[in-house]
């Protein structure tokens, strides 16, 4: 069964208005939703995006008038609120990373502890699944990915076996692979499973996770009206950093060139910040750790809306 992290702490963080209007960018298993929902009047409305149809199929099972779910990326929400003529919202969540329930199925692939087929997409509807990437990439390339998207010491030595070995058999399960990892790691003593970061690196750049989070980012701050909050709870120090360094720019007065030839009132007004951090990076509490170990490595951080008139 999947727990939803910092369940109440994000629909705090939202400040949820009855009469609003919010997106959760990733319905996963529906969590956060339905705590919204529980709080919006008649007139609110909560518009739900994930792009998993599994996903899509359960928040479809939500018989609320005030509730709609697409299929789509979230970076996609600008185009996808067009379609439902919705222009500015109050509030936008996105819970990142992978679900329990993803991780569970073992048809999905996620998992280094289940075995089943090497798939790792998000949407099974499109895209190459891990099988078929790991079939056809070059040493290389599969080295940078572990690296980058890992930050693992060890990728040359992965690299090198997954090449090795997909000349003597295909690698279709991800037992399979988890095996390849375990072994072409030098032996000490490990704090996590030796194939975790290869399992995340290979996951996180076949759904192009990180190039969604840039894309989306500036569209939801573009979104919100004044004095709306964006809400995103990272699993991963590449994202939380993303989006720790976004937050912190849009919080700071822009630069512009010298001497241009606009007056002194448009200056102040294009150089004003767009967003204003609330606190500090908030991490689930030890109590709910223990309950749900999955949730040791979440990090939500917090922003608010302002001079949403001028833009």
């Amino acid at each position: 069964m999947h727990v939803t992290v910092l369940l109440q702490e994000a629909v705090d963080a939202l400040r949820i208005k009855p009469s609003g209007i919010y997106i959760d960018g990733t319905f996963g298993s529906g969590g956060h939703s339905r705590l919204i929902l529980e709080k919006l009047g008649k007139s609110g409305r909560l518009i739900a995006f994930d792009k998993d149809m599994s996903a899509v199929s359960k928040g479809k099972s939500i018989k609320s008038t005030n509730f709609h779910i697409t299929h789509s990326r979230f970076s996609r929400i600008k185009q996808e609120l067009q379609e439902l003529s919705v222009c500015q919202v109050d509030g936008i969540l996105l819970d990142l990373g992978v679900s329990s329930l993803q991780l569970e199925d073992t048809s999905r692939g996620f998992s280094f502890r289940l075995n089943g087929p090497l798939d790792m997409r998000m949407d099974t509807s499109q895209g190459q699944t891990a099988t078929e990437w790991i079939a056809s990439v070059s040493e290389k390339h599969l080295r940078e990915v572990i690296k980058n998207y890992g930050e693992e010491r060890f990728a040359k030595q992965i690299a090198r076996a997954v090449v090795a070995t997909r000349s003597q058999q295909p690698i279709i399960t991800t037992l399979q692979l988890a095996e390849i990892v375990a072994k072409a790691i030098r032996p000490g003593k490990q704090n996590q499973n030796p194939a975790t970061r290869t399992f995340q690196a290979i996951r996180i750049y076949l759904n192009q996770e990180l190039e969604e989070l840039s894309l989306t980012l500036p569209e939801c701050t573009g979104l919100l009206k004044q004095g709306g909050r964006l809400v995103v709870i990272s699993f991963h120090s590449l994202e939380d950093r993303a989006v720790k360094r976004f937050m912190r720019e849009a919080s700071n007065p822009d630069k512009l060139p010298c001497r241009l030839p606009i007056r002194d009132e448009e200056v102040q007004r294009l150089i004003r910040p767009k967003l204003r951090l609330v606190g500090k990076a908030i991490r689930p509490k030890e109590s709910e750790v223990i309950v749900n170990p999955r949730a040791r490595s979440a990090v939500m951080r917090v922003a608010e809306r302002v001079n949403a008139d001028d833009f």
